[in-house]
């Protein structure tokens, strides 16, 4: 949402723009106005002012200052000037900003109108412009590193259900400009850094991007790869032969990439005194695969003798039984998204999660079955415990207790039920909140209808950033908040006309409207009469 600052001391005039440009886009133009250029200075400095249309020829801070003072507030602002003044001099000092428009007030609604819209895209197109204007070559590449990793990082959750869409892999290597084929397979290596006693954070950072360009420097040659850093810092690279160089490497791929491995290792623990050693599957696998894979080379990393040794470990094939016994087991990335969603309150994704979990799991062997139960248990018992609802969950108490469930299936059921259980309270609170603070703005409307009620100012009271109020208030209500706003002084108004001792001045000031042909006009556009005119109604209607 963007915001239109109107600036005049003759309230009559700004009184009648404010008017204007509040129903001309409601739900994208929020509009407040300024008697002067004091008040002006004073918005600028509580809220983000996008265009100001003021008057130029205004007492104490003048238009052309105000420009100026713009300028250290908020520099992109435009800068509309509506003025009775068409001296050459005025002109010429407006027009040498190039955020500068000049407008004469006899030029009439319709062309400030259209040319505030001009200006809005304007503002627009130029936001697009900057965005990519300040992307150098260095910060794209950077771009890149980092989705591919988020990206790589993604198809490690569950290589197998990402990877079964061939053409849309292929889709998105493309666009993520990922120079590896996903028709082909790749091998795998995971690298644990022991870093020197004692480096601080930052250090360590610097050593990992050494350790990086090291591996680019030996391995880029011959090889496409991509590095990521996964949640326990270690690095693994996914990595493919060039075309050209695959027939050579077919048969010599593991001695050429250990043998450039050992290198690496000499060349980090020389420049940076940091030893790394790696873990290597034993053969190229399918992208689908990778997700086991990785897997496979943890176990078998967390099998190494020593951290400060330089060890070089292969994937041995002689684990395939072991492997075998385990391939009904849960990953542990499954139980985190699961935790995930529920934290970040995307209740489909995590009823969805939880179903499939729970499929699966008991399709396996039963002490698979205890210890998938105990980690889904344990993600609802401790949000259960972190937002203190132990009363307001029924039995939650039999989660870490698998012997009260007659069967496994049963038990599982259970979980299902008090994750249903949790969802609906989460979601009533949700309801219960939002009604809380909309119940809340609505009462400081109608008790405050002679008081500033910009969207500014309800904002900073009820602690909201002005356009998400905006947002949020109409969501809920279903109508704007500008709109609720007439409503509640139409109200108010027709309530005081009734009393014929209030003069109508005295009642468009109790509604909001210091200027009495403000209050009129208001009032006549809304209910067809002048407030006049409706009270002497009133007074017919009460006399018969």
């Amino acid at each position: 949402m963007y915001r239109l600052l109107i600036v005049d001391d003759e309230e009559i005039i700004a009184d009648g723009l404010y008017e204007v440009f509040s129903r001309l886009m409601p739900d994208e133009l929020d509009v407040c106005k300024a008697y002067s250029g004091k008040e002006a200075l004073d918005w600028l400095s509580r809220t983000r002012i996008d265009i100001v249309l003021t008057d130029i020829a205004m007492p104490g801070i003048d238009g052309l200052e105000l420009m100026e003072r713009i300028e250290s507030y908020w520099p992109r602002c435009k800068v509309i000037f509506l003025t009775g003044h068409s001296r050459f001099d005025y002109t010429y000092r407006a027009i040498q900003n190039p955020n500068v428009r000049y407008l004469l007030k006899t030029e009439g609604y319709d062309k400030v109108t259209d040319t505030v819209k001009e200006v809005l895209t304007e503002i627009q197109r130029r936001n697009s412009e900057s965005l990519l204007l300040k992307k150098s070559q260095e910060q794209i590449y950077a771009y890149e590193m980092l989705t591919q990793g988020d990206y790589m990082r993604y198809l490690l959750q569950d290589s197998k259900a990402i990877c079964s869409h061939q053409r849309e892999i292929t889709g998105e290597f493309r666009k993520l400009n990922i120079n590896m084929d996903s028709t082909k397979g790749v091998l795998m290596v995971l690298g644990r850094l022991t870093y020197p006693i004692g480096k601080t954070y930052t250090e360590r950072r610097e050593i990992l991007s050494s350790v990086r360009a090291t591996w680019e420097d030996y391995l880029s040659e011959k090889t496409n790869s991509i590095g990521i850093l996964d949640k326990y810092g270690d690095i693994l690279w996914i990595i493919q032969p060039f075309t050209t160089t695959k027939e050579k490497l077919d048969h010599h791929l593991l001695p050429f990439l250990e043998g450039t491995l050992e290198i690496i290792q000499e060349e980090c623990l020389r420049s940076e005194n940091v030893t790394i050693g790696f873990t290597v599957s034993d053969r190229c696998c399918e992208w689908q695969g990778i997700t086991t894979k990785y897997e496979r080379l943890r176990k078998l990393q967390q099998q190494k003798i020593g951290d400060s040794i330089p060890i070089i470990l292969r994937d041995c094939p002689d684990t395939k039984d072991e492997v075998a016994s385990n391939e009904r087991r849960v990953p542990s990335y499954k139980i985190e998204i699961l935790a995930s969603h529920l934290e970040t309150n995307r209740e489909a994704e995590f009823l969805e999660e939880f179903v499939y979990l729970t499929n699966y799991t008991l399709n396996g062997n039963v002490m698979q079955m205890v210890e998938t139960y105990f980690s889904m248990a344990l993600v609802l018992y401790s949000y259960i415990n972190k937002q203190g609802w132990h009363n307001r969950m029924n039995n939650y108490e039999k989660l870490l207790r698998l012997d009260d469930h007659p069967s496994m299936k049963e038990a599982f059921q259970f979980l299902k039920h008090i994750a249903e259980e949790i969802i609906k309270v989460k979601q009533t609170d949700e309801r219960d909140r939002a009604s809380c603070v909309v119940d809340r703005i609505c009462h400081y409307i109608e008790t405050h209808l002679s008081e500033d009620l910009s969207l500014v100012r309800l904002a900073e009271i009820h602690y909201f950033n002005p356009s998400y109020l905006s947002y949020f208030f109409k969501q809920e209500c279903g109508l704007n908040l500008s709109e609720y706003i007439d409503k509640c002084r139409i109200r108010k108004a027709k309530e005081l006309l009734t009393d014929g001792e209030l003069k109508v001045r005295e009642v468009g000031v109790a509604v909001g409207y210091n200027a009495a042909h403000s209050f009129t006009r208001f009032f006549k556009k809304v209910t067809g009469m002048t407030p006049k005119e409706y009270r002497d109604k009133l007074l017919a209607i009460q006399s018969n």
